[in-house]
């Protein structure tokens, strides 16, 4: 787990921080691929990101673990880049959920795929976990990304609601901008709440935490709420209490299972 969170985060830093060109980002992106794609094939890498590639180059052989799925993350993060440099956001909630099935559910998977969990029910819970935590994340960091260049909000859905791209890009917090970002958490619990039936399916340890990331994207969702959606302005952030609240809620589920 941890050789999957360092390739994942050292890809996400080499997409998103520092003030590096996007055709560097992109370079960089791409000799990040052919090191993974090397230790796939148990062949040397580069020798740049050792910390990275040496213990993943294990954990691949070990546990056969879907170079595949390693590569849609990096998909996802050059398609950051891109997006970013051409000022593109998403059409619609379908293309948007389509990148999530590159950016988040892949982590999802693979994490399954250490526990033995491989069927296709719980493939498809643990799909609409993460899509709904990374759009949770969304949500919750409007006011953060859109200075940053980085645009979630579905355009279709953005027309249906009568908020033009400009309005959101200024970061107006109008009433028809409200209702549009309460649309877009609606979706995002209710994904959710879909794939919750997952944290029945993992074992031990695992399945605790598990129940921590559903409920802890369920109370940020909560947080959102109480700020009325007005997330364009303000970033809700999680306090001891909600820590209280969402290990109640864990405590709930296991009860309900039973």
């Amino acid at each position: 787990m941890a050789a999957i969170y360092w390739f994942a985060r050292t890809a996400d830093d080499l997409a998103d921080e520092g003030d590096a060109s996007a055709e560097q980002r992109l370079a960089d992106l791409a000799q990040y691929r052919a090191d993974l794609l090397a230790v796939a094939r148990q062949q040397q890498h580069s020798g740049r990101w050792t910390q990275v590639f040496d213990p993943l180059q294990d954990v691949i052989a070990r546990f056969a673990l879907p170079v595949p799925l390693l590569q849609d993350l990096l998909d996802a993060f050059v398609q950051d880049v891109i997006r970013t440099r051409d000022g593109s956001g998403y059409a619609s909630q379908a293309d948007l959920l389509d990148y999530c099935s590159r950016s988040a559910n892949p982590v999802g998977r693979l994490l399954l795929h250490l526990y033995g969990v491989n069927d296709a029910r719980s493939l498809q819970q643990s799909d609409a976990i993460c899509s709904a935590l990374q759009l949770v994340n969304f949500w919750q960091d409007l006011s953060r990304d859109i200075p940053r260049a980085r645009f979630y909000l579905p355009a279709d859905d953005g027309a249906a609601y009568g908020v033009a791209p400009d309005e959101w890009l200024a970061r107006r917090q109008t009433p028809a901008a409200t209702r549009l970002i309460a649309h877009q958490c609606r979706l995002a619990r209710t994904l959710m709440e879909s794939g919750a039936p997952l944290v029945h399916a993992v074992p031990g340890r695992a399945g605790w935490e598990l129940r921590l990331v559903v409920q802890g994207g369920l109370r940020i969702l909560d947080k959102i709420e109480d700020l009325d959606f007005a997330t364009l302005t303000q970033r809700p952030t999680l306090k001891a209490w909600d820590f209280a609240v969402m290990l109640w809620r864990c405590l709930w589920m296991r009860a309900s299972a039973r």
